[in-house]
């Protein structure tokens, strides 16, 4: 556990001595793209999105919108091909739509190298394997973006992440780091062709295509997170003791998340909520004291 506490503050080290730079040098073509998506696409610039991070703590990931706010007749968002206008596609190609990520970098939600932080929709559909993705930081690129990014299929990338959650090292980063420049500027695999984004993921290996095979995400002994009653959920009841104990298990690395899933028989969206709730119960407890011990201050005074 220390050994493995050490590599990954080896990691957050090594994040910050490269992303405090890179603020500080793009900090001009940042304003830059944050005033023309202003003028191109509206208000706000930011697209913000609840992501499960590091265990599955939830973040907000921050990037610039490509998308305008295009409607139909009935008030409904247009799909997003006809909302990607060419400065937007411009923005993915060139991966400008990606730099306020350093910014959760620096904060600490989000790694240089790392699995991409996927849609939170998507936890209750991972097999016990998939979820290992998520014992490391998510990250702006990684070993499935240099090796094909939007082009692969669910199967292949979830292949790739956990390859590199098994085999990561600041040299591995490293070289992901300058593979992915490489790549940027050859602006490879930003789409699948054809299309505005990946592929839903569904919970099963898509062919390619979009349709679903008859392949179904497993685990090491080829069973997905249903049949091994990973998806107990709402069948039990968990006292808010016990809430509170395996948050705790999960935020201080006794347990991985899914160690804690398959104990308890979890879904991994189910425990990021209590995450969620846990943090939010204990900042509101935090503030509480402080405002009791200023007025208890001014009291005295």
């Amino acid at each position: 556990m220390l050994t493995d506490n050490f590599r990954h503050f080896e990691k957050r080290i090594f994040d910050l001595c490269l992303v405090i730079p890179a603020l500080i040098l793009l900090a001009p073509v940042f304003a830059i793209v944050a005033l023309l998506v202003r003028l191109k696409l509206g208000s706000p610039i930011f697209f913000r999105q609840q992501r499960p991070g590091w265990r599955g703590q939830p973040f907000t990931l921050l990037k610039f919108r490509t998308l305008t706010n295009a409607r139909d007749a009935q008030g409904q968002l247009l799909p997003d091909a006809e909302r990607l206008t060419k400065f937007g596609r411009f923005l993915r190609q060139s991966s400008l739509d990606e730099l306020p990520e350093l910014l959760n970098i620096l904060k600490g939600d989000m790694s240089l190298v790392g699995p991409r932080p996927l849609l939170m929709s998507y936890l209750n559909r991972y097999s016990l394997e998939q979820m290992r993705r998520l014992e490391v930081r998510p990250g702006l690129t990684g070993w499935a973006q240099v090796n094909g990014r939007n082009v692969l299929t669910w199967e292949e990338r979830f292949k790739l992440d956990l390859w590199y959650v098994d085999h990561w090292s600041l040299k591995l980063d490293f070289m992901i780091i300058l593979m992915t420049a490489w790549k940027v500027l050859r602006r490879e695999g930003i789409s699948y062709p054809g299309h505005a984004s990946m592929f839903e993921f569904k919970g099963h290996s898509t062919n390619g295509t979009g349709s679903i095979s008859s392949l179904s995400p497993s685990s090491k002994n080829g069973t997905s997170a249903q049949e091994s009653g990973f998806a107990l959920l709402e069948t039990r009841s968990f006292t808010p003791e016990l809430k509170a104990q395996i948050v705790l298990e999960v935020i201080t690395g006794v347990k991985s998340i899914m160690e804690a899933c398959r104990e308890y028989g979890l879904r991994p969206d189910v425990l990021a909520r209590w995450q969620a709730d846990f943090l939010e119960n204990a900042a509101k407890a935090f503030q509480g004291q402080e405002y009791d011990h200023a007025k208890q201050l001014q009291t005295t005074k």
